[in-house]
């Protein structure tokens, strides 16, 4: 089984030499926290030492004191990878896998916060048996008998693994209601002395639909807060989306979450640098569903090389007419907008704010945007109402 290259560490001079070792940008956290409290992408030595300055604040506040029993984690941070959660059971000699959920954001997005599908969506036969199998060796290695939930990172069709919890995770209600499995009641007997035999919980069921969880915000309720996604988990809730399709599982998913999707229109985009490799993905995608396309100078100069028509405008920074006045004037339906690092730049936070408050529909990471295009797609081939049908006529 393979992890991203990891340290722990007590000090910032320790922090340093371990960081530069493994190799920048590197993921760090304190041990001792939830909800993705404190954890931060750090890109360099200067930004390690001004999260350690805000760390040594949120620990002295929190009365902790950072220490062998309370180190601070780093880890690798692996761009472009995909992350995937496990939910499983096990009575100590057989394991039962009951979902493999693959998230829609990359890694590097809280779990709490990216939507993810069940059953995985682009994930390869191989890499599922993978899975499977490397969650299998860790639940019976560590003795686990009832539940636990892995998170894995996958990238150019290696798996690692980034953390292990023996313990029941956000996901198990949204895999009972997607699979017909009552997960938290078969882990509950499993505690009491059952087996999974006894259970009948030997093989997975074979789903002939896909569910998809989506995140809440509260952005609406804090004017003015950037509402970009990072490590530190935001959301306030879950919805959750079904359907015999992903892309229309992933639209009632937005939907219910209150994102409206817009079959027609404007779509402005604005991705960072490391972004561009999926650029031409997207662009076409959009003009091929009947988008029109208009994008800050750098953005629309590399769409321009694929021949995709787009129209440029200016940023905030630039002047006026900018895409918040096209915002303002609702020629806007719908932002693809990638944020440049941990410090973005104003022009984005005013893009992204506008868009909260004008309900225009926002996308902040290129396979949320993937996702999005094709559930667009779906909608405008089925061309009618969205079909609602109860969770018994899937499980059947």
């Amino acid at each position: 089984l393979k992890q991203p290259p990891n340290e722990t560490t007590t000090s910032v001079e320790d922090a340093l030499v371990k960081a530069a070792a493994i190799g920048y940008p590197v993921m760090m956290r304190p041990s001792f926290v939830l909800g993705g409290a404190k954890m931060e992408i750090v890109y360099d030595e200067s930004s390690l030492r001004t999260y350690w300055e805000e760390l040594i604040i949120y620990c002295t506040k929190a009365d902790v004191q950072i220490s062998e029993e309370c180190p601070i984690l780093i880890d690798k941070f692996l761009q472009n990878a995909t992350e995937v959660d496990v939910d499983a059971i096990s009575d100590g000699n057989d394991v039962y896998v009951a979902g493999i959920m693959e998230h829609i954001e990359e890694a590097g997005i809280h779990s709490g916060d990216s939507a993810c599908a069940l059953p995985p969506f682009s994930l390869s036969k191989e890499i599922i048996a993978e899975l499977e199998e490397s969650t299998t060796k860790m639940a019976l290695e560590l003795g686990v008998k009832g539940l636990m939930n892995v998170q894995y990172a996958i990238r150019e069709g290696e798996v690692f693994v980034i953390e292990v919890n023996p313990r029941a995770s956000r996901t198990v209600p949204f895999v009972s209601k997607v699979t017909g499995v009552p997960v938290a009641k078969m882990a509950t007997k499993v505690m009491l002395g059952h087996t999974l035999k006894e259970l009948g919980l030997e093989a997975r069921p074979v789903l002939n639909h896909t569910g998809v969880k989506e995140s809440v915000f509260p952005w609406t309720r804090f004017p003015g807060v950037d509402a970009v996604l990072g490590p530190e988990m935001k959301s306030t809730g879950e919805v959750m989306g079904i359907d015999r399709s992903f892309p229309m599982a992933f639209a009632k998913s937005q939907l219910g979450a209150g994102t409206s999707i817009p079959v027609a229109g404007t779509a402005f985009l604005s991705v960072k640098p490391e972004d561009k490799a999926h650029l031409e993905e997207v662009a076409r995608g959009l003009s091929d569903i009947g988008f029109n396309l208009i994008a800050t100078s750098g953005t629309a100069r590399e769409i321009r090389k694929f021949q995709i028509p787009v129209e440029v405008i200016k940023k905030v920074s630039e002047g006026r007419p900018n895409v918040v006045d096209a915002m303002i004037d609702d020629r806007v339906h719908l932002i693809i907008n990638t944020p440049s690092g941990k410090k973005p730049r104003q022009d984005e936070i005013s893009i992204r704010t506008n868009a909260v408050q004008r309900n225009v529909p926002l996308v902040t990471t290129m396979r949320g945007a993937k996702a999005f295009i094709e559930a667009i797609r779906k909608m405008k081939e089925n061309s009618g109402p969205l079909k609602v049908e109860a969770l018994q006529v899937f499980h059947s």
